[in-house]
């Protein structure tokens, strides 16, 4: 495997507890900044290495949000340089970790997921020698203090890899801000730290975002988030007719309410594209008058019409509302993923590319992008809980049938209908 040649910092990250270096002494490095700015990449061989280097028959940690978001950024990029450098690496899929050896020397690398507060207790116990923690920043804090309190070895050291988030995040407060106290080397990457992304890569990367994701993921900063979600959405332009000809599938997307107004989205696919070409918004407070479930499901019965539709997302919390369609069996119904600064990225990302459309007639949905806005409170990292019923229903779309949610993979099921195939 060919590589390009490292920068300053990559190189930094490789040798900075090396024999020599002014930083061998630090408990830990912190890397954050830009998207696809190699970090990650050098961390991660620079990690395994200093595990040789320091320790033979010990356990270690590589965690991230979840455990294929380990293998995705982490393991697997890396696995092929290892053994080109002549490390041989068996993993353990089912249990979760890999056991790596060199000239004689055997390390455990255990992997873990810290998603929830829950997680803690999957790393209770152990005793460690180091841990690596990338995207350390969505982790939640009683996972990562449990990792590194199970680092109880001599010389033993943390490895802390993210992209930024919030200037009130615990993370940025308690470790970037006290890199002195914590006796920790920070490294601050910008695109132009990685030698390997072309110029077009990294315009395009600079196309994607915009507002504090900008600053965020292309500068780099820790930034909080103002004014409008879809600042790129405010214009006409921004949205499209109902195109003319057939459309290969069909979904559905569904934020439910019933004190709250209730917004679906009926989305069709052209090639790589879907489109929202028609949707169903009901504000109970505007009308004077609350509906049903059962209300509620014939408005859906009636949006979709005779169309052969895949799968039908639902708000996670309307459980009511899952089960009378689940009970009426005529759609495949999938409990939506519901993080919402990750969902509003997504979102941001494929609006942005075109893999998916807002059309003209959807005028709930026009009307909400021109009025969504953050919450600017101190600390706040979620837009405001009013004019988002609409925004949300497309985010459960983008997050759990379009990007497929965090597993990345879609799984098929028949549905109850003839002639219809339901995707996940």
């Amino acid at each position: 495997m060919s590589l390009e040649p490292f920068s300053k910092k990559q190189l930094l990250v490789l040798t900075w507890w090396a024999e020599g270096s002014r930083y061998k002494s630090c408990d830990a490095v912190i890397c954050d900044g830009a998207v696809r700015s190699g970090k990650t990449f050098c961390m991660a061989i620079s990690f395994i290495v200093w595990a040789f280097s320091e320790f033979d028959g010990a356990s270690f940690a590589i965690c991230s949000k979840t455990i294929r978001s380990v293998r995705r950024n982490v393991t697997t990029p890396v696995r092929r340089v290892l053994e080109d450098m002549g490390f041989c690496v068996e993993e353990k899929i089912s249990s979760n970790y890999l056991q790596i050896s060199y000239k004689g020397r055997v390390n455990t690398f255990y992997l873990f997921g810290g998603k929830d507060e829950s997680s803690a207790a999957l790393i209770q116990g152990m005793t460690l020698s180091g841990v690596l923690l990338d995207e350390v920043a969505l982790m939640p804090r009683s996972f990562v203090e449990q990792a590194l309190a199970r680092c109880s070895v001599a010389s033993s050291k943390f490895w802390f890899n993210c992209n930024p988030e919030h200037p009130a995040h615990w993370f940025y407060r308690e470790w970037i801000k006290k890199t002195k106290e914590k006796n920790a080397l920070y490294i601050h990457f910008l695109m132009d730290d990685n030698p390997s992304l072309k110029d077009d890569v990294r315009k395009r990367y600079e196309s994607l975002y915009s507002g504090a994701f900008f600053r965020r993921f292309v500068r780099g900063e820790w930034t909080a988030v103002t004014g409008a979600v879809y600042p790129f959405m405010e214009k006409d332009e921004a949205f499209c007719d109902v195109p003319s000809g057939a459309f290969s599938q069909y979904a559905v997307s569904c934020d439910y309410g019933t004190v709250n107004p209730a917004s679906f989205g009926l989305w069709g696919r052209q090639g790589d594209v879907w489109y929202r070409i028609d949707e169903y918004y009901y504000d109970s407070k505007k009308e004077g008058l609350q509906r049903t479930d059962e209300e509620h499901y014939r408005a859906l019965c009636t949006l979709v019409g005779d169309r052969c539709v895949d799968t039908v997302t639902v708000d996670p919390s309307a459980a009511s509302f899952i089960q009378v369609i689940e009970r009426h069996g005529k759609y495949n119904v999938l409990p939506a993923k519901n993080s919402v600064t990750d969902g509003i990225r997504q979102v941001s990302t494929a609006l942005k590319e075109g893999r998916i459309k807002i059309c003209r007639n959807c005028a709930d949905s026009v009307r909400e992008f021109s009025l969504y806005r953050w919450d600017e409170r101190e600390g706040s990292e979620s837009p405001l809980k009013e004019n988002d019923h609409a925004m949300d229903d497309i985010r459960y779309f983008v997050s759990t049938i379009l990007q497929g949610g965090e597993e990345e993979f879609f799984a098929f099921a028949a549905d109850r209908r003839k002639g219809c195939e339901a995707v996940f």
